[in-house]
């Protein structure tokens, strides 16, 4: 039957994206085989993403220096942002290979991405970068690994245990990265849609029965492993009637999930329940309502509560023992009999109810009525508590949440900093709120906290311009860590008083900043290592305490900054010769052949920023044809004028911006599939045995 299913999915990929997925980087013979797994990347993004086809194969990647990883999609949610990453594996017998070096691939592709070196990715993906940058900017996002496999055995216990392994190392700080299987039965379903929906007839059971009528509904309690026991046979079929848009199965609430793992007797009182409509609901035999009842099912779909019902099963995979204990609310809704339309209310009703936060409950509270007052009268300033209100413009005042992050980066206590980081939402938990506000804030120390995290902020964006790798990613993730460091140097006594002269305090910030980044950085390197993920230590509470500590202490001791490491400055790297001439070491292997065609790739920050419209507008900006010559060895396909690699890219970024400035062009240009030309060079010269720490001028 799977060989069957598999010349399906086969028919439709191949109707479907023959037109818009791009396989020309294949050769012939391949083309084939690369629109069928990236296909598969496309239905898997659509799995977890409703988009069009077209979108879809957007947001594949697949080919040279994709890094391990096929599809990317983000949606920037608010509270929460989410990244789809996609590897998939095509096999015409439906038994794809997925092995342990498949998932090291993918973890050193997202290792890539969490340390924002965006630059080694192939040209397909940087258009999905500033997305990626806003997502990872802010507190800690969901991350879902899909892989796409046409199998339907499930994976080896060796490769599972791995994969696992890896996960837990993200998910030390926060539960951040999570992965899920979309094998062979998920892409048949996916792929026949609505025509897939299976007419789910089954039969539950409910303890304590209620009923209602016009329309029939019965509501009760499901134990923990019923529920499970429905996962497990029917898996995302239950979801199919449900909101796409609201829906995300992979996405499972650690918050319920914990529940049944650690307080399985609440879990009834703390979950909102599960609402299934069917076809119909007809009960088994004679029981009254008040007792235990059985129901046969017809056309059965959870339309709202998905994350509840993957939550327990995930949950009671882990340790049956405890969370088999849980209880879930339940109701089934039969639509037999019931107007036109009924069950699309239903379900639109019970998925777009806007919840109330906890921030809504502290806009109530006495301490945030005091200090919007006190911004009002003594600051001529606006605060704003409540969602919706139009905001203030920066120089006019701030919000509550605003005020809290400022709060948390300057709490003597760094762990509010990792706490506000990780989870915004966690501030408003009443232990932190009142650590931060007090029962008697000071409206002129709430404001100049928040005029301090502004400045950090806009010194570490102009500060990213010049950084790469785990420096850019310091300066990004770090600003509340930063800003913590910073202000331990100010002078902070008067900080309530009107007439202490703050302006002079946050005049130092630019010097500081640049220290503090320095410092920071060692830190993590010193006491997590070099290779450490910098998102880690700035989350983490145990790990920014002993950061932070690190970073004042050298600060206060009056010690030069540490160096920044000279692969993190842009700038250096492009100024300095690079070992052995790049560009002759290639010419005289003749490492690449006459006629291969180059990409070019932005390098540094300010080239995304400014060149990636400007390559957009004309896809023949970002090609260029090699030859082994001793001097221009680049014709550029928007011009057809030869020039040396770096004379190209200095002209590029000339046309693009206006800005005359030295490059070393060996980065920006690469080779699909193998590298950039310095990458290449580089590999030239161990062949060849040459001394790798030498250094030349480039032909």
């Amino acid at each position: 039957m799977s060989v069957v299913q598999v010349r399906h999915v086969q028919k439709e990929i191949e109707a479907r994206f023959h037109s818009l997925i791009d396989v020309t980087d294949r050769p012939q013979r391949e083309r084939g085989d690369a629109l069928l797994t990236r296909g598969l990347s496309a239905l898997a993004i659509q799995s977890e993403h409703l988009c069009s086809d077209m979108v879809a194969a957007e947001k594949i990647f697949d080919g040279g220096n994709d890094r391990g990883l096929d599809a990317v999609a983000v949606e920037l949610r608010p509270g929460q942002p989410h990244i789809c990453l996609v590897q998939s594996k095509w096999q015409y017998e439906g038994k794809a290979k997925f092995r342990e070096s498949d998932v090291d691939a993918m973890m050193y592709g997202l290792d890539k991405i969490l340390n924002l070196e965006f630059g080694l990715f192939n040209e397909r993906f940087q258009e999905h970068v500033p997305d990626l940058k806003q997502a990872l900017g802010g507190g800690t996002p969901k991350i879902i690994l899909v892989l796409a496999l046409m199998r339907t055995e499930p994976l080896n216990d060796d490769v599972l245990r791995r994969l696992k392994e890896k996960i837990a190392e993200y998910n030390r700080v926060a539960d951040m990265v999570d992965y899920k299987v979309f094998d062979l039965r998920d892409i048949h379903r996916a792929i026949l849609g609505d025509a897939a929906s299976p007419k789910i007839n089954t039969r539950v059971q409910l303890e304590c029965f209620g009923q209602e009528h016009q329309p029939q509904a019965m509501y009760g309690t499901m134990t923990v492993p019923d529920v499970a026991a429905l996962y497990e046979e029917h898996r995302r079929g239950l979801f199919a009637k449900n909101i796409r848009g609201s829906l995300d199965v992979s996405d499972v609430n650690p918050r319920i999930r914990n529940t049944l793992l650690e307080e399985p007797q609440h879990f009834w009182y703390f979950s909102n329940g599960i609402t299934v409509l069917c076809d119909s609901v007809k009960p088994v035999g004679s029981a009254r309502p008040g007792n235990t009842g059985n129901f046969d099912l017809t056309g059965a779909s959870v339309v709202n509560g998905a994350q509840t019902v993957t939550a327990v099963h995930k949950a009671y995979s882990t340790s049956p023992e405890t969370a088999g204990e849980g209880r879930v609310l339940v109701r089934l809704i039969s639509l037999e009999n019931c107007p036109p339309g009924f069950g699309d209310q239903v379900t639109i009703n019970t998925n777009t109810q806007n919840p109330i936060e906890e921030r809504d409950f502290k806009s109530l509270d006495e301490v945030q009525i005091r200090l919007r007052d006190d911004f009002a009268l003594e600051l001529r300033l606006s605060y704003v508590i409540k969602r919706g209100e139009p905001m203030p413009n920066p120089e006019h005042g701030c919000s509550i949440t605003e005020a809290a992050e400022a709060l948390a980066a300057t709490h003597t206590n760094a762990e509010f900093a990792a706490q506000a980081k990780r989870e915004l939402s966690a501030l408003w938990q009443d232990g932190t709120y009142r650590e931060l506000f007090g029962s008697e804030p000071n409206a002129r120390r709430v404001w100049r906290c928040v005029q301090l995290l502004r400045a950090v902020r806009g010194e570490l964006s102009t500060m990213r311009d010049g950084l790469l790798g785990r420096a850019a990613a310091a300066a990004s993730y770090g600003d509340l860590l930063i800003t913590h460091v910073v202000f331990r140097q100010l002078v902070t006594r008067s900080i309530e008083d009107s007439k202490a002269d703050w302006d002079s305090q946050l005049a130092r910030v630019p010097g500081l900043a640049k220290e503090a980044l320095s410092w920071v950085l060692r830190a993590i390197d010193i006491e997590y290592s070099p290779t450490s993920q910098v998102i880690a230590a700035v989350r983490n509470t145990e790990r920014i305490r002993r950061v932070a500590r690190y970073a004042v202490s050298g600060m206060a001791g009056g010690k030069d900054a540490p160096a920044l490491d000279p692969e993190y400055q842009a700038l250096d790297a492009e100024q300095r010769g690079r070992q052995v001439d790049a560009v002759r070491t290639l010419v005289n292997a003749k490492r690449v052949p006459d006629g291969a065609v180059l990409e070019f790739r932005p390098y540094s920050r300010p080239e995304r920023q400014e060149m990636t419209e400007w390559l957009a507008e004309d896809p023949t900006r970002g090609l260029a044809v090699w030859r082994n010559a001793k001097s221009k060895q680049l014709r550029w396909q928007a011009d057809g004028e030869w020039y040396s690699p770096s004379g190209l890219v200095r002209k590029m970024r000339r046309d693009a911006s206006g800005k005359d400035q030295t490059v070393q062009g060996t980065l920006h240009w690469h080779v699909p599939g193998e590298g950039s030309l310095a990458d290449l060079a580089a590999q030239a010269r161990v062949e060849q045995g040459l001394d790798v720490g030498e250094e030349s001028s480039e032909v």
